[in-house]
Order: C-alpha cells, then sequence, then structure tokens
C-alpha cells in the first residue's frame, strides 16, 4: 500500500495549484474547439506533455525503468491508470463539446468525490461524520446548480444532456485512473507515470486526429493550443505530487473548488472578450448551489482528525 510522506502543506498548495489550472483549462479548450476537432487537440496536448516531460527525464537521466511492469498485478494498475486517464480525457471533450465550461467543470466534481470515496474504502483513509455531511452538502449543491436544467436531464432531451451523460462517464474514469495512480507510486515517481501516460497517449490518437489543423491557427488559436498542452503538464505534475504528500480523500476535496473558480474566470472571460465563448444562463439559486457545494467540499477536506494530522 503507498504511504504518503505527510507534507500536508505541500500536499495543499499542490492541490490549489491544480484546481486552478483546471479552472482555467475548460475555458480554453472551449476556445480552442472553434479551430480543432475533439481527437486532434487531445493528441497535440499528449505531445506537448510527452515532449516536454519526456525531454526533462531524459536530460536528468530520470527514464523511467519497465521492469516492475513485469508484475501482473503492477501491470494491471498501469494499463487501468493509462486507459483511465486517455478514456477520461477524450470523453470530458465530447462532454465540453455538447455544454458550456461552467456545466461541464461542475458535474467533472463528481470524480474527486468518488476519489474521496474510493480512498475511504480502498485505503483505509478516515471518513467521519463532518466529511459525511460535506459530501451530502456537496450534491445539494450540484442539483441546485442544475435546477434550470432537470427537464433535459431528468428525460435525457437533447445535446446538453448528451455532453453532462459524456462527462459524467469522464469523471468514473477519472476516479478509476487517480485510484490505480496512487497504487502505483509505490513502484514508480509520478513523473514516470505521467510521461508514461503521455506517450500512450500521443500514440493513441495520432491515427484519429489531424495534425495539419495546427497549420491554420492564428494567434489566438496558438496561444489556446499552447496553454492547454502546459496546462496538462503542470496541472497533473501537480496532482500527482499532492497524491505522494496528502490523503487522496484530502486532494480530492481540495480539487472540488474548481467549478468556482471556473465561475469566476468565465465571467472575467466574458467581460473581457464579450460573447466569445457561450456561457451557462445561471440564476441566484444556481450561484447558491456553486457556493454550496464548494463550501460541502471545503467542510470535506478539513474534517481532518487532529490526532492523525501530520506536521
Amino acid at each position: 500500500m503507498h504511504e504518503i510522506s505527510g507534507r500536508w502543506r505541500l500536499g495543499l498548495f499542490l492541490s490549489l495549484t491544480t484546481a486552478i489550472l483546471w479552472g482555467v483549462l475548460p475555458i480554453a479548450l472551449k476556445g480552442l474547439l472553434q479551430y480543432m476537432d475533439v481527437n486532434t487537440i487531445t493528441w497535440y496536448r499528449f505531445l506537448i506533455a510527452a515532449v516536454f516531460l519526456g525531454g526533462y527525464l531524459i536530460v536528468t537521466k530520470r527514464i523511467p525503468s519497465l521492469s516492475p511492469l513485469k508484475n501482473n498485478r503492477i501491470m494491471v494498475l498501469m494499463i487501468l491508470t493509462i486507459a483511465g486517464l486517455l478514456a477520461n480525457y477524450i470523453s470530458y471533450m465530447i462532454g465540453l463539446e455538447f455544454t458550456s465550461p461552467e456545466s461541464t467543470q461542475v458535474m467533472i466534481q463528481i470524480a474527486p468525490m468518488l476519489l474521496l470515496i474510493g480512498g475511504v474504502y480502498l485505503f483505509k483513509e478516515t471518513f467521519n461524520a463532518k466529511q459525511k455531511m460535506g459530501l451530502f452538502t456537496f450534491f445539494l449543491g450540484l442539483l441546485l446548480f442544475f435546477n434550470q436544467r432537470f427537464e433535459q436531464l431528468l428525460n435525457f432531451q437533447g445535446d446538453y444532456a448528451l455532453g453532462l451523460f459524456f462527462v459524467v462517464l469522464a469523471a468514473i474514469l477519472w476516479a478509476i485512473y487517480a485510484l490505480a495512480q496512487k497504487q502505483l507510486l509505490k513502484h514508480f515517481a509520478s513523473e514516470e507515470i505521467m510521461v508514461l501516460i503521455y506517450i500512450a497517449g500521443t500514440l493513441a490518437f495520432l491515427p484519429s486526429s489531424i495534425p495539419s489543423l495546427v497549420l491554420e491557427l492564428d494567434t489566438v488559436g496558438w496561444l489556446l493550443l499552447l496553454f492547454c498542452g502546459a496546462n496538462t503538464l503542470v496541472a497533473y505534475g501537480a496532482f500527482a505530487e499532492a497524491l505522494e504528500h496528502w490523503e487522496a480523500s484530502r486532494v480530492s476535496a481540495t480539487l472540488a473548488i474548481t467549478p468556482l473558480l471556473t465561475l469566476i474566470f468565465m465571467q472575467m472571460t466574458n467581460y473581457i472578450l464579450p460573447g466569445a465563448i457561450d456561457n451557462e444562463p445561471l440564476n441566484t439559486m444556481s450561484i447558491i448551489g456553486a457556493v454550496i457545494l464548494v463550501i460541502g467540499s471545503g467542510v470535506t477536506a478539513l474534517s481532518k482528525n487532529r490526532s492523525k494530522q501530520a506536521k
């Protein structure tokens, strides 16, 4: 079983870094969808991350050894990790194509909650009464946020409902990836796992992508593409490192503030570039729901047993 370092403050910082980067990401991806298709964007994200992280590991002579994969259990964990994240990426992008950045980011927060529950059952992490209340509050906030979409969602009508279905699928796949990766950290460093994922993603999505579309990008398109690629590298690197230092349940709860950050960043985007990206129609109940969702995740994150808190 993987043992965390106990440096929870570093884990919190890395988790917040990931949350901020993921808060901006759907907005940038939605803009990039005006230039490229889903598969090509995904391929370029993995390619950029593979080149930079792979180059770094080569220069520092830290190329991962594949010898642990001779163990069948470790091989299964690696397959789950790689397949889970690759399938998550494409499902998330399909969902984003049919919905808005705000709704996509709110719904994808089911993923860290699934990670929280998985951390409790698989890694025997603590889950006290306050955390249970936080989880209940989180789902209440989720319901309030989508109060204007109940009819569409209950009847599974239109592209919006289909998009959210793919986002939920992406959330499940992400939780599988994260739980498997946490176990792999006993055998591989976080950057070794990530570079293998990036290389696998580059190879897997190449046949269905159109790399030549990059030649049609204008300055904004190039900036969006480079940002999305860098975001992939830095955000997942920070997330993987956070799991080294902090419990999976705490990391997941901290990441649940991401939708609120997306709402803020989306408002800023519409103020600077009006009409550039279609945003989610929000009423007062939706905003209250988003706040309640964040409060629920905060309660879950901060309900740490003092006796077990690392120094």
